[in-house]
């Protein structure tokens, strides 16, 4: 198993990862009833693909160093059915480079692969914007 997940009420859940203790707790959106004050399941999705982006990089491309990107998330729910339509990540690529054309080809691809990438449904549009130094 990978998480124990308790729900606390008032469209609240804990979730603890059982092999390292820590935990994240979520809260139902206010337009779905809920107060909002944590990350919602569905923008848990959104941040993973962006986490995943950049951690697939390092494992993948080590001699090329990313230490300081960021990522800003952008998720677009649709009404009917309610789902996340569209995941935005841009990514701003540290100063510390230039990074070359074949360098900057291989990020992209990696990015493209990544596991949360592939694991998404197809009807979830995943854009991916790098911002390169």
């Amino acid at each position: 198993m990978t998480a124990k997940v308790v729900y606390l009420g008032d469209l609240r859940t804990e979730a603890t990862h059982l092999r390292y203790g820590s935990t994240i707790e979520t809260d139902a959106p206010v337009d779905n009833h809920g107060k909002g004050e944590r990350f919602s399941p569905t923008d848990l999705v959104a941040t993973a693909l962006a986490t995943c982006i950049v951690t697939t990089i390092a494992i993948l491309a080590p001699s090329i160093d990313i230490t300081g990107a960021e990522c800003q998330v952008e998720k677009i729910m649709t009404s009917s059915p309610r789902m996340i339509g569209e995941i935005v990540v841009t990514i701003d690529f540290p100063k510390s480079g230039p990074y070359t054309e074949d360098e900057k080809k291989r990020l992209q691809q990696i990015a493209e692969n990544c596991p949360v990438h592939k694991s998404l449904h197809p009807d979830c549009k995943r854009t991916i914007v790098f911002n390169w130094p």
